[in-house]
């Protein structure tokens, strides 16, 4: 009771409910279920080992005036979870993709927009929205309700907060909630239970200390965390985040680059 076109390409052991609509154009590797009434359309590219639950749309066409028509694409990894009435987007650009990593969760009635990046390992809960041209790091938390605007880029290891919405570059590691949005500390707990040492989220502590609790300018905090803060790989991810978004993060001003 299923339709796959019949140039659709299908891996080994896959099982496809009934009223599923697959489209040409369309790849989908070994070991996936798409469960019933899901439509995976023109441009999907889909990993090993995902189950694509009921309702979902793969590789629905931009919701942007952009987008002229051209052929485009979503790229799923593997090992991830989408459940019901999920809506993922393929980019408004030609041969560009809107790209999900590697063993995520995506809840129910998420939306990611066209030309964002979902990195591995993350959450994206019940009903969160991201727009396009967005950038979420590898094992990130968007808890339900969550709001992510344009072309704005989260970092690794971040957790939102349910309904927050993010109109800002979030540096990694932190935790940020409320609306408007706030600075709400680290993440250490994740970092904790993923095996950051106790020395290391002190580290990363120190740095945003430095950035959102000092009331110094930014550039400023940067060359007191040189100074202050032992060099790691944390830490070197806080600054070149900074740095490459000219200090323009969540719920702090911008500040010149320095040099």
């Amino acid at each position: 009771m299923a339709f796959v076109h019949p140039e659709a390409t299908l891996g080994d052991n896959i099982t496809v409910g009934a009223f599923v609509y697959i489209d040409r154009n369309v790849e989908i590797g070994d070991n996936c279920f798409i469960h019933s009434h899901s439509s995976i359309l023109s441009g999907a590219r889909i990993g090993k080992n995902n189950r694509i639950y009921e309702g979902c749309i793969i590789a629905a066409t931009p919701q942007d005036f952009r987008w002229k028509g051209e052929e485009s694409f979503v790229v799923i990894g593997d090992d991830n979870r989408i459940r019901e009435h999920v809506i993922i987007n393929r980019s408004i650009h030609q041969g560009k993709a809107t790209r999900i990593g590697n063993g995520s969760y995506i809840l129910a009635q998420s939306h990611i927009g066209h030309d964002s990046s979902i990195g591995n390992m993350c959450v994206l809960g019940n009903g969160v929205k991201v727009a396009g041209d967005c950038v979420i790091g590898d094992y990130c938390i968007l808890s339900s309700g969550a709001l992510v605007h344009e072309g704005f880029e989260l970092g690794d290891w971040v957790l939102v907060k349910g309904g927050c919405r993010v109109n800002g570059n979030v540096p990694p590691y932190v935790v940020m909630a409320h609306n408007p949005i706030a600075y709400f500390g680290v993440n250490s707990y994740v970092l904790g239970k993923n095996g950051k040492s106790n020395e290391i989220i002190d580290d990363i502590a120190k740095c945003y200390r430095h950035i959102y609790q000092s009331q110094i300018a930014l550039n400023h905090a940067c060359k007191r965390i040189l100074e202050d803060v032992a060099e790691s790989d944390e830490r070197n991810s806080i600054l070149r985040f900074l740095k490459r978004h000219k200090y323009d993060i969540a719920a702090r001003q911008s500040m010149p680059e320095f040099e």
